[in-house]
């Protein structure tokens, strides 16, 4: 069996003789329409859920967890530079938080507030018990998680609390833009959650809106942006 690096090189074949000339105007510096900050998972293809298969259009950012947050040395939480970057220094106005369905890092941090709460049956794991990298993305995530649990409405399974939770993340992602001094004015924070678990009413694969710069009430949304009214859905009303 031929290892996995063969067929990925055979498929950077591929694209380097497609993508030949699209780099002809893009050499020597960038100006992305958006900056993307989507959950670095296997089964979230961050272009092609967007359609994109242009250098320069996009500007992707992937982190298990769709993290724009990062903490500096003396314990600040600041919107990451990988995100912060393109908004600043190449005159990107818009940004994307794409969370998705079934996120196993948003399961992971859920699960940790569960054990170290203590009001769990099904032996939740901790996150001491995971890698240092991952306790770290708990760790993270864990403020913009937690007080969402508290929201919960009560009997969802396991999997809807996760769901809900993973709108409830990229609200506050979203919130960290908008609200965070080092993103320019004029700066577009839509969140977002790909469907790939048939979770929303819609096509597998479809991206629904859920948050516009910090809005969460859809038929505010929907007035405010007509021109994207029809992809607009939320679970989580809190």
């Amino acid at each position: 069996m031929a290892k996995p690096i063969v067929s990925l090189l055979d498929g950077n074949r591929t694209h380097a003789d497609a993508f030949a000339d699209r780099f002809d105007d893009l050499q020597d510096a960038q100006h992305p329409d958006a900056v993307s900050v989507c959950c670095s998972d296997s089964r979230v293809l961050q272009d092609a859920l967007l359609g994109n298969d242009e250098p320069g259009r996009v500007f992707t950012v992937g982190n298990i967890g769709n993290r724009v947050v990062q903490r500096t040395d003396d314990g600040e939480t600041v919107v990451s530079g990988d995100v912060v970057y393109p908004l600043a220094y190449t005159g990107t106005e818009t940004a994307v938080v794409v969370g998705h369905t079934g996120c196993g890092a948003v399961t992971a941090t859920y699960d940790a507030i569960r054990a170290e709460r203590g009001d769990a049956d099904d032996d939740p794991v901790p996150a001491s018990e995971h890698p240092p990298g991952v306790e770290r993305c708990i760790d993270l995530l864990r403020p913009r998680i937690e007080p969402g649990v508290d929201e919960l409405p009560e009997g969802l399974d396991h999997a809807d609390a996760v769901n809900h939770l993973v709108e409830y993340n990229v609200d506050r992602q979203v919130d960290a833009l908008t609200e965070s001094a080092d993103v320019p004015d004029g700066v577009d924070a839509y969140g977002v959650v790909y469907d790939f678990q048939d979770v929303y009413s819609g096509d597998r694969g479809e991206v629904h809106v859920v948050n516009v710069d910090g809005k969460r009430d859809p038929d505010r949304i929907r007035d405010a942006n007509p021109e994207i009214a029809e992809r607009v859905t939320r679970r989580f009303a809190y």
